[in-house]
């Protein structure tokens, strides 16, 4: 029986299973590291559980692939950086007062209900902020 294993691990055949444990080892070495890397990129908390996670070989990497949060923090700072802008946008409209309907920032009266939203400028008739004590259009002075 010895004799048969000498027969066939010859030692080329040795050094080809010596390099195929190698590229496992390194492909398990890599898959800690791509888990610890984009688990602090993705702002899994705590990101170490992670790498712990994936130390078990393979099932720990299918577990992060599933278990991961599902876009990269940056996306996410960007998306709410972008919610803010909107909201910002929106304040530029504004709503009425007595019906809540949406209003633009040249809207004198609200089209639903027909209050008053905003001041007119007695020269030029374009509409004012309440607090403005001159027309920024014509330089009228408003009392």
């Amino acid at each position: 029986m010895s004799n048969l294993i000498d027969q066939i691990l010859t030692p080329e055949v040795r050094m080809v299973l010596y390099l195929m444990l190698a590229c496992v080892v390194m492909l398990y070495v890599l898959s800690i590291v791509y888990v610890i890397r984009d688990a602090q990129r993705r702002g899994a908390e705590p990101w170490w559980l992670w790498a712990i996670i994936s130390v078990i070989p393979i099932v720990g990497l299918l577990a992060y692939v599933i278990l991961r949060p599902s876009s990269y923090l940056v996306d996410r700072e960007e998306q709410d950086l972008d919610i803010a802008l909107r909201k910002h946008q929106l304040a530029h409209y504004g709503i009425c007062p007595k019906c809540g309907t949406p209003i633009d920032k040249d809207f004198i009266v609200c089209p639903n209900c027909n209050t008053q939203v905003r001041n007119v400028c007695p020269t030029c008739h374009r509409p004012l902020n309440a607090d403005w004590k001159v027309c920024p259009y014509c330089r009228t002075r408003i009392q």
